[in-house]
């Protein structure tokens, strides 16, 4: 029996978790909870599973949970906690075996590190942890012997086509994208794109801050770094090609010219299951492929004149690993300014240029509190000029 903490457990992928561990329950048990607000949904959660660990970010929100959950917390021993002390709290708790990391942002980053120091595995769908500080995390998840296994569709597949392979022989990380909404569009055709346009992903459902990221091509971006940290390549080892369809989910080409591809339909499950099960395959009732009625399969490569996620995600690499920290947390902010409707769509793209002419370079390679402390210079730049 393997104990979770799961963060991030109301959000796209942690429902998805947490129906796996509802039809595996002979394999898992949960015993912590974590989202930012979402009362509803984590009291439901709370009553089904019975986590004697739960966290509400939201001072507000967790009060709120503490009152309804008053019929059942005590006889229960269930106990609700707040802020980022909380998500400190159960990410060190010695009694479970894999944090779940799947909390949006910026925000999953120090209970990543305090589980990975616990001696955690970690099933990681927060890419912005590695994105800021996969220059901390990797070599310390090597000290502790911790075993980091991507969640991320893309990264799953990588990881998955390079099981049993000589790492030595990769030639690149081919990296698919479905191009998103707003696929073949130009400059001047994304000028007065609406909020709705941007979430109307054709093949993924998915919360609305992964959602823009993917009609911006930001998420890609971010998986690119993403992949560099995860699988031990140079950046510009790392290709990435639209594919409309999302079938194959990503490459490895070999040194032999040999190419693996890992295929299947768009359900984040499949990975989000061998992740938990440590690379292991376990039977899924979901429904197949069939390729006889597959009519083609797409390749394209980006347009990063239009879309320039990409781009300048690589650039922030180049300059120095603090980069990746204020292209992140500038898009964060953008991301979000955007779905308060403060901004336009292509906005997101000159904000993330604009925080990127900071100087930071006297701490390239910074610690955790420098990357903490510059999100806050960065949002506080952006919040003062936009």
């Amino acid at each position: 029996m393997k104990n979770l903490v799961i963060l991030g457990s109301t959000g796209s992928i942690g429902t998805q978790t947490l129906e796996i561990v509802k039809d595996k329950k002979e394999d898992f048990s949960v015993l912590a909870l974590a989202a930012y607000s979402n009362v509803d949904l984590m009291e439901k959660q709370v009553r089904e599973f019975l986590p004697k660990f739960v966290v509400l970010y939201d001072k507000d929100a967790a009060k709120e949970l503490e009152m309804r959950l008053s019929d059942i917390s005590a006889s229960n021993n269930i106990m609700i906690l707040t802020g980022m002390d909380g998500l400190i709290h159960i990410a060190s708790l010695k009694e479970y075996d894999m944090l779940v990391a799947a909390m949006v942002g910026m925000i999953g980053i120090l209970p990543t590190i305090t589980a990975v120091k616990a001696g955690k595995d970690i099933a990681l769908a927060n890419k912005e942890t590695l994105v800021t500080a996969g220059h901390i995390i990797i070599p310390l998840a090597k000290e502790y012997n911790v075993n980091i296994y991507p969640v991320d569709s893309e990264h799953s597949a990588i990881f998955q086509c390079l099981k049993a392979q000589n790492s030595a022989m990769v030639d690149k990380i081919l990296l698919t994208a479905s191009g998103g909404p707003f696929l073949g569009r130009k400059y001047d055709d994304l000028k007065d794109v609406s909020l709705n346009d941007a979430l109307n992903h054709p093949n993924w459902s998915m919360g609305k801050k992964i959602t823009i990221d993917s009609a911006s091509l930001v998420n890609k971006g971010l998986e690119v770094i993403e992949a560099k940290w995860l699988f031990n390549v140079d950046i510009d080892d790392v290709e990435v090609i639209i594919h409309p369809q999302s079938i194959i989910h990503s490459m490895v080409q070999f040194k032999d010219n040999a190419v693996l591809a890992q295929l299947g339909l768009p359900d984040m499950k499949l990975p989000i299951q061998y992740a938990l099960y440590e690379g292991s395959r376990r039977p899924m009732p979901e429904r197949k492929i069939d390729f006889f009625s597959l009519s083609k399969l797409d390749f394209l490569k980006p347009d990063h004149d239009t879309f320039r996620g990409i781009k300048l995600a690589v650039d922030s690499y180049n300059r120095g690993y603090v980069y990746t920290t204020v292209f992140n947390a500038a898009n964060e902010i953008a991301n979000r300014y955007f779905q308060e409707g403060r901004i336009k769509f292509l906005q997101i793209y000159d904000i993330i240029d604009d925080a990127l002419t900071l100087d930071f370079d006297y701490c390239s390679t910074p610690t955790l509190d420098e990357i903490l402390n510059v999100e806050k210079e960065v949002d506080g730049y952006i919040s003062s000029k936009y």
